[in-house]
């Protein structure tokens, strides 16, 4: 047994190749066990190529696989350098030429996970490792997409009319970008992306269902895989992109892996998407578009440092289960009205009808915080895993809250509550600037000061919610669906979710039930109305070749003999 020795210094052992393993030690530290007289490295760290090198137990395991491996035999071999290590983190190291999909790295249970890193990478991983954290940075460019089974009918047309839309949407992104600020062009362009949109919807209501009940459905990627590969784009239940950019590198980085460094990390990576600006690409109307870009960032900063106190607080009052979703439920109208204040400046004031008017107190008064959006998922397990760091389920998992797959998860709540929540709070602003002339040009963005653009869009913004309520809500109520916002990339982009929803069903209106019950009647008839089809063309070719073809034959059989004779008695 090998007796622990005083490390003056964090011991790395390093498994590679021996070419990388040499790059490891120059990036690292000269020092290493080979030489003991050799001076530490930059790193402070002392470095062990083998396990004789080494000097009691490694503070890190750095793994790196000579080959790429397959995904079952990546994952066993993981799992034993785990158990014969343990407690010691491990960090494995990828090239780019994996052909691994997101689902399949995001559950390895390393605790430090790179492909194809940089030397600067590499340094804070160690650091970040040795400090109890836990680092994932991918590079989904690189993954290669697998065969899977035959698509059915309904879900070839459903993919490629969102492959021939998400071409056709880059195009004119790019057209978009190169045209003049309220030109034709502009304008052009602007209805052609709604024309695509509009598109889009339509093959995702006619299409979804039929692919489940003409074929059989291939697997779908989790929330988690389609988060860290989707970037700026819009994933569905399907797996299909609908965005208009590739997809981004997946990094994350946890100093502390408890409940507080989760929410830590989540609240890192909002901020950045937040600070960078945000497009939609959610293919719906968003009244939070109304407001200048200013006041938009201003707007999700606010809610994301009011979330952090309500967290805080919800951590010291140390409630448990329905008590502490009921605790959430009675925080949000004070949340909302104290973000609006932050948003609107505290101490800014604008004239109404004479007089001076404080923006933020005005605002807070008129408004009405007490609404919720029916979408919103409950906040349960949302708040278990960031209050109480209790475990998250994803794809039929239990995964404690620092794993990759269910820190994803956790952002894609989040993020659902952010922009929900700042949807919220427009619809009111625009509702108090339709009275307010002045607040019109403090908080809306130039193309709303005109009166009639105004209305408008308050039309539409309420013509959408009533199409929404009458029809897409059942019809996601009855297919287990929900429609998530993300941020990512510097856009708002869809992730449908797929959770059962039937007490959410069974309280819907009579005509939202005859919705449910026209999709009910279709899915029954749509396999005996496919069968009837198909037995009807055979019945038609049966005809056409058995019946109508011989008998086709045999009068030009007649003709011919009977020319035939004609000509031989001439």
């Amino acid at each position: 047994m090998i007796q622990s020795q005083a490390k003056p210094h964090p011991e790395l052992l390093l498994l590679a190749e021996p070419l990388l393993r040499e790059g490891l030690l120059r990036l690292l530290g000269e020092g290493s066990a080979q030489d003991q007289d050799a001076p530490e490295s930059s790193g402070s760290y002392r470095l062990a190529c083998g396990v004789s090198e080494l000097v009691g137990r490694p503070d890190l395991v750095i793994w790196a696989p000579g080959q790429s491996l397959p995904a079952p035999t990546l994952a066993r071999e993981l799992s034993l350098l785990m158990e014969r290590w343990h407690p010691q983190p491990v960090m494995v190291l990828l090239g780019a030429e994996g052909p691994y999909g997101a689902d399949v790295l995001l559950g390895l249970p390393a605790a430090g996970l790179l492909q194809q890193p940089n030397a600067e990478t590499v340094r804070q991983a160690v650091a970040t490792l040795l400090a109890g954290g836990r680092v994932i940075d991918l590079q989904p460019d690189q993954v290669k997409a697998t065969d899977g089974p035959p698509l059915g009918l309904g879900q070839w047309l459903l993919q490629t009319g969102l492959q021939q839309i998400q071409v056709e949407e880059a195009r004119c992104c790019q057209w978009l970008a190169l045209a003049d600020a309220s030109s034709l062009s502009e304008l052009v362009l602007k209805g052609r992306l709604r024309e695509l949109a509009a598109a889009r919807a339509l093959l995702l209501w006619l299409w979804g269902p039929l692919g489940m009940a003409w074929g059989s459905g291939t697997s779908s990627p989790s929330v988690a895989g389609g988060l860290a590969l989707a970037g700026p784009a819009d994933w569905d239940s399907s797996g299909f992109s609908n965005g208009t950019e590739g997809p981004s590198s997946t990094a994350i980085t946890l100093r502390d892996r408890t409940a507080l460094g989760v929410w830590l990390a989540i609240r890192q990576r909002l901020d950045q998407a937040a600070e960078v600006g945000l497009r939609n690409n959610s293919g719906h109307l968003l009244a939070f578009e109304g407001l200048a870009p200013k006041h938009r960032r201003d707007l999700l900063l606010a809610l994301l440092s009011h979330l952090d106190l309500l967290l805080t607080r919800l951590r010291h009052e140390r409630l448990r289960g329905e008590e502490l979703a009921e605790r959430w439920q009675q925080l949000q109208p004070e949340l909302r009205r104290l973000a609006l204040s932050a948003m609107a400046g505290p101490y800014v004031q604008l004239p109404q009808e004479g007089s001076l008017l404080p923006v933020a107190i005005t605002l807070a008064k008129e408004g009405d915080f007490e609404l919720d959006d029916p979408e919103l998922p409950s906040p349960l397990p949302m708040l278990l895993a960031l209050v109480q760091a209790q475990p998250l389920l994803v794809n039929g998992q239990l995964l404690a809250p620092d794993e990759p797959p269910a820190l994803l998860q956790l952002e894609a709540l989040i993020s659902n509550w952010l922009i929900r929540t700042a949807e919220l709070i427009s619809a009111e602003l625009l509702a108090s600037c339709s009275t307010w002339p002045e607040l019109r040009r403090y908080l809306l963005s130039h193309d709303l000061l005109a009166t009639r653009n105004l209305e408008r869009l308050r039309n539409q913004l309420n013509a959408q919610q009533r199409w929404s309520g009458w029809f897409e809500r059942p019809i996601q109520l009855y297919e287990s669906r929900r429609l998530l916002y993300c941020l990512q990339g510097g856009a708002i982009t869809p992730l449908l979710l797929t959770e059962p929803r039937d007490q959410e069903l069974r309280r819907l209106g009579w005509l939202q039930q005859l919705v449910t019950l026209a999709l009910e009647s279709r899915d029954a008839i749509a396999p005996q109305l496919h069968a009837l089809i198909r037995r009807t063309g055979n019945l038609v070719g049966l005809v056409l070749t058995q019946v109508i073809g011989r008998a086709i034959g045999l009068v030009g059989r007649g003709i011919v003999q009977g020319m035939g004779r004609s000509l031989g008695r001439s």
